[in-house]
């Protein structure tokens, strides 16, 4: 059984259906436990035991808005080997290296605690240009989408592209024991989605660029914790030194098909494109 810790989750949810399609038994675990699955917080460690029951594979999303999560998720993936976890996939970010403060120890030291892996690193979500993401909104109530990336490109991925390569990393016999850089099709800047996204609707849309301080400042507003806001920003800073400025060839390579593009991925959901 593979348990899918954030299964209610962008890509979690996504890999719960393709790992169930697909004739694998998948676990969802979440805080509010959904019909089927089980209620799973990471803040709660009472909440491990019952979750890990049974479990020889395991997807990973780290605690939303923790800017640290290594003192959490690594004594969990302690007890999840010795539960007999043998293979697990954690998602993390194109703009993540290993070693690095953060996520980056979980990384690091994934392989040395779960003895078949994988980590995926995704670069930018197309996902947060539509429902309720706050560049959705943005766009939606302001008709503009505010970043720190200058004219910088992003190799935007439809996430269930990384679902994708996730069953593929739970599931293949032979364990990938590898990191998987994720990305779409194309480079695209934000004023290139903003065009997109202007022609689709019918009505303007436009990119405005602003420095990290005032990105810090604008994810705040919107509820997020500060170091947290800081560090998001602090990636739209690397992404405007060129950092996501890349195509990879991983979701082919994987799957054996190529990855959608952002145009498709709108055309795919206009009830909730902005």
């Amino acid at each position: 059984m593979i348990l899918v810790v954030g299964g209610t989750g962008t890509t979690g949810r996504l890999v719960a259906a393709k790992l169930a399609a697909a004739g694998h038994a998948a676990r969802v675990a979440s805080r509010r436990a959904s019909a089927g699955g089980v209620r799973f917080d990471w803040y709660d460690r009472s909440t491990y035991d019952t979750a890990l029951d049974g479990a020889t594979g395991l997807y990973l999303i780290a605690p939303l808005g923790d800017a640290d999560p290594a003192p959490t998720m690594l004594p969990f993936l302690d007890l999840a080997r010795r539960a007999g976890v043998r293979r697990a996939v954690l998602l993390s970010s194109s703009a993540i290296e290993a070693g690095t403060p953060g996520l980056g120890e979980v990384q690091a030291q994934l392989g040395e605690m779960i003895r078949e892996w994988a980590v995926l690193r995704p670069s930018w979500f197309m996902e947060n240009f539509v429902g309720e993401h706050p560049h959705a909104a943005s766009a939606r109530e302001r008709g503009e989408i505010v970043s720190a990336t200058g004219d910088a490109r992003v190799g935007f991925v439809d996430p269930a592209d990384i679902a994708e390569v996730a069953v593929r990393a739970l599931t293949d016999p032979a364990p990938h024991d590898t990191e998987h850089v994720i990305t779409g099709p194309e480079r695209l800047s934000y004023a290139d989605v903003a065009a997109t996204l202007t022609e689709l609707l019918g009505r303007p849309v436009r990119h405005r660029a602003v420095d990290e301080d005032a990105l810090t400042a604008y994810h705040e507003a919107h509820g997020l914790a500060p170091d947290y806001a800081r560090f998001l920003a602090g990636l739209d800073t690397a992404v405007a030194a060129g950092s996501e400025d890349r195509v990879t060839t991983t979701v082919a390579d994987v799957t054996g098909r190529p990855p959608r593009s952002f145009r498709d991925f709108c055309r795919d959901r206009p009830a909730r494109v902005p």
